[in-house]
C-alpha cells in the first residue's frame, strides 16, 4: 500500500479528488473515497519558460492550497499519477508517493 500526497488549489480540489476516486485511489477494504486534507499556503516563483496557471513570471506567488493525502494500491500508482497530472491545473504538479507498511 502507498500514500499519494499532492498540493492543489482550493477551487480545483474536489474535481481532482473525484478523478482519482474514479480510478480506485482512496479505497481500502470496505471503504472508498477516503482522503485527508490540510489547508495551507503554497509559495512558488515561475521562471524563464514557465507557463503558470497562477501568478506571473519572476514574481513570488503565494496561494491557498490543500495538501490531499490518499491511500493507493501499488497496481494503481502509475494510473493515479497520470490521472493526477491530467486533471490538476498546474503545469508542474507537486506530489509525493510514500510506501506504507501495515504491521
Amino acid at each position: 500500500m502507498y500514500k499519494l500526497n499532492f498540493f492543489v488549489p482550493t477551487e480545483d480540489k474536489e474535481r481532482v479528488k473525484e478523478a482519482l476516486f474514479a480510478v480506485g485511489v482512496g479505497s481500502y477494504k470496505n471503504y472508498e473515497c477516503c482522503s485527508f486534507e490540510t489547508l495551507g499556503v503554497g509559495q512558488f516563483k515561475p521562471i524563464e519558460k514557465a507557463n503558470p496557471y497562477i501568478g506571473s513570471l519572476e514574481k513570488i506567488e503565494k496561494v491557498q492550497e490543500y495538501k490531499v493525502e490518499m491511500i493507493c494500491k501499488e497496481e494503481l500508482l502509475f494510473k493515479a499519477v497520470r490521472v493526477l497530472k491530467e486533471t490538476h491545473p498546474y503545469e508542474e504538479v507537486a506530489y509525493e508517493i510514500i510506501e506504507i507498511k501495515n504491521i
